[in-house]
């Protein structure tokens, strides 16, 4: 039964995030990144209340949620450098996620399984992309989705060797969401992959939070 306290943050989490599509919508740049601020401090706020801190899964799971804020922030600014420290801290967010999984424990037969539809699905991504990338950008993101490549099949590890179905879903989203990142800031910047990419990332966030409650060493 999840706290009191951890709804409550998942629901701030939820508006804010409402909040922010609204503002990108209409142009408010400056009241998107508050709200941006606010949800992002939502998921870290969840993981605290769910007791992510109370055991060593949930506090790397937690240091990946920071690092996910700052990503977060960065991806505030426009140019390419921002874009990049962006890249750099979700790939440091994702590096994090995947170490929680692996000292989690790892069920062999759920990563085997999942590891082919994954990469199957990270090479038809990075075939959409390619033809897109500027030099600058060529290696950071092959990098970047062969890491969160290996973050989604050892987070299906993690659920067979007992961690939460919560974790799976969040690492799911977390995968989708960077897709919808991509095409607005590789393939067709300008367009509106927000309205989907943003909801599904933050509810990919907070069941990352929350499942970060739930450790086989508990």
């Amino acid at each position: 039964m999840r706290r009191p306290a951890s709804i409550a943050f998942v629901v701030i989490t939820a508006l804010a995030c409402a909040t922010l599509v609204y503002c990108l919508h209409t142009g408010w740049r400056e009241a998107a990144a508050a709200a941006k601020f606010i949800a992002s401090t939502g998921f870290l706020a969840t993981a605290v209340s769910a007791g992510a801190l109370r055991h060593g899964f949930g506090r790397v799971i937690f240091a990946g949620l920071l690092l996910s804020m700052a990503g977060d922030m960065f991806l505030v600014g426009q140019t390419q450098h921002f874009f990049l420290f962006g890249l750099a801290s979700f790939l440091l967010a994702h590096v994090a996620y995947t170490t929680a999984f692996i000292l989690h424990g790892q069920d062999r037969r759920h990563a085997l399984l999942a590891a082919l539809p994954i990469t199957v699905i990270a090479v038809l991504v990075l075939a959409w992309l390619e033809p897109h990338l500027e030099p600058p950008l060529e290696l950071p993101v092959k990098v970047y989705v062969a890491a969160i490549s290996l973050m989604v099949i050892t987070a299906f590890g993690a659920h067979g060797a007992g961690a939460a179905r919560l974790v799976v879903i969040g690492a799911v989203l977390f995968f989708v969401s960077d897709i919808a990142v991509a095409m607005q800031r590789i393939v067709a910047p300008g367009f509106p992959a927000y309205l989907w990419g943003l909801p599904l990332y933050y509810a990919g966030q907070l069941c990352l939070a929350l499942g970060s409650s739930h450790s086989s060493s508990q």
